[in-house]
């Protein structure tokens, strides 16, 4: 089979076109958000967490039951207080599929008020719920696929097969990742409302980190259209 020399810039193509329509390229300006406050100190930073936990779990386990079918619904949340990590918070399972929510210690540091805590652990919640690990797997297994058959098809060599495989995951994983984010900040909009926290307060948030845009293929999906979903969610469900 003959190869060509610029098969994988085609294999690329042939990616991108069967992405295309799936791209939002809206515009989400930052919409005025109400001010967060200053920075807190450590001992009521530590005493907010604690209580958005002691209120949050039991409403998220139970919605967990309630929106879901044989899915481990046992939250495990816990904080990485090793020094030097940055503001994060993360979701996964582990080997047991028991959802696993982890703050670093900065996020909660960072969190100028409860709300903010609320909102950023009803996010984490909601990628458990809507199931978004396996359905993030299975996208990126498919686009290993696609571009392991668009290499085929071009008659690249091995090594560019694999390579294409790789960047087919890459791109898989990728397709969707923004609009599971959206889904997690409206369902954790649902969360956050349902303990009695302000889901438009915890979003004020994303007025303080780095705006991510609307990058092609980006991770993240711009914190304009985050704090837009959060405000329309919470008009719906009548949240405050």
């Amino acid at each position: 089979m003959r190869r060509h020399p610029g098969s994988l810039s085609l294999i690329f193509a042939l990616m991108l076109s069967a992405c295309v329509g799936m791209q939002d390229e809206t515009s989400y300006p930052i919409a005025p958000v109400a001010p967060a406050g200053p920075p807190l100190d450590a001992a009521t930073a530590q005493a907010n967490f604690a209580e958005v936990l002691a209120r949050m779990e039991p409403v998220i386990e139970n919605e967990c039951r309630t929106r879901t079918r044989g899915l481990n619904c046992d939250y495990r949340i816990s904080v990485d207080a090793r020094p030097g990590l940055p503001p994060n918070a993360l979701q996964t399972r582990d080997g047991a599929g028991r959802p696993v929510i982890a703050f670093t210690s900065s996020l909660i540091a960072e969190a100028r008020n409860r709300d903010e805590l609320a909102f950023v652990m009803g996010h984490e919640a909601a990628h458990h719920i809507a199931d978004h690990i396996p359905r993030q797997r299975q996208t990126t297994m498919a686009g290993a696929m696609f571009g392991g058959l668009a290499a085929t098809f071009v008659g690249a060599s091995q090594s560019t097969v694999e390579l294409a495989q790789n960047l087919g995951a890459t791109v898989g994983s990728r397709v969707y990742s923004k609009d599971h984010e959206i889904e997690a900040d409206g369902l954790g909009t649902v969360l956050t409302c349902a303990a009695g926290y302000s889901a438009r307060r915890g979003a004020a948030y994303f007025a303080r980190i780095p705006d991510p845009g609307n990058r092609f293929l980006g991770s993240h999906p711009p914190n304009g259209q985050r704090i837009a979903t959060v405000e329309r969610i919470s008009g719906d469900i009548g949240c405050p």
